[in-house]
């Protein structure tokens, strides 16, 4: 059998480090706490990695990868409400994979200037491609909705979207946020655009939204 290659020390750092940013939040955790849970020195952990900043923004570059290449996903048919469900749980799943970012967005930017400019760039991504799947929705005669509708519903879709984390933890504080607040989301997402939905779709959406939340 062929040998599994040995992970390197900084995809390594790496994994440890979101890890522990996912668990404990990226503020509580230092690059000693990394390198004490890898049992490595912090001079190889500096070798790699020169500070806490730049392992922040090493993940930070994987997760925009993760995330731009589900918004980008292409529809080969008009969407309906099954294909935005599949949509959302896509674009919660890569948000849960690096949920350290999305734990407290609004702290994590104002002390990682870096990041500032590629998030937003994630929010128009978000935001360009909920519209385009509001308005497929729309052509296929799938939802009643103006041009206006579509561009407030998509502004609050993302929004949503992106701070529903932060409120299972305020909400929350003692738990962790789970699956069950991944689904929970995704409903909240998606229910702004039922009251608009034609009726086979909408009664689809209940029933996914029923299933998702039990």
């Amino acid at each position: 059998m062929e040998k599994k290659r040995p992970r390197r020390t900084r995809e390594r750092i790496l994994e440890t480090a979101l890890a522990l940013f996912n668990s404990r939040g990226e503020p509580a955790v230092t690059t000693t706490a990394i390198a004490e849970e890898m049992s490595i020195s912090p001079g190889n952990l500096y070798y790699h990695f020169s500070s806490k900043e730049k392992i922040v923004e090493a993940l930070f570059a994987a997760f925009r990868a993760d995330i731009e290449a589900t918004l980008a996903t292409p529809s080969q048919r008009p969407p309906h409400a099954e294909d935005v469900w599949l949509f959302l749980h896509l674009v919660f799943e890569a948000i849960w994979r690096y949920r350290f970012i999305y734990r407290d967005i609004n702290d994590l930017l104002s002390r990682h200037r870096a990041l500032r400019n590629p998030f937003r760039l994630i929010l128009d991504h978000k935001q360009r491609t909920a519209a385009a799947m509001l308005e497929g929705m729309r052509a296929a005669g799938g939802a009643k909705l103006s041009k206006a509708d579509i561009a407030v519903l998509s502004q609050n879709m993302t929004l949503i979207a992106t701070y529903w984390l932060s409120y299972e933890y305020a909400t929350h504080p003692r738990a962790e946020p789970d699956a069950n607040a991944l689904a929970r989301g995704a409903a909240h997402v998606i229910a702004l655009a039922a009251p608009y939905l034609a009726a086979d779709e909408r009664a689809l959406f209940d029933a996914l939204a029923q299933r998702y939340l039990t």
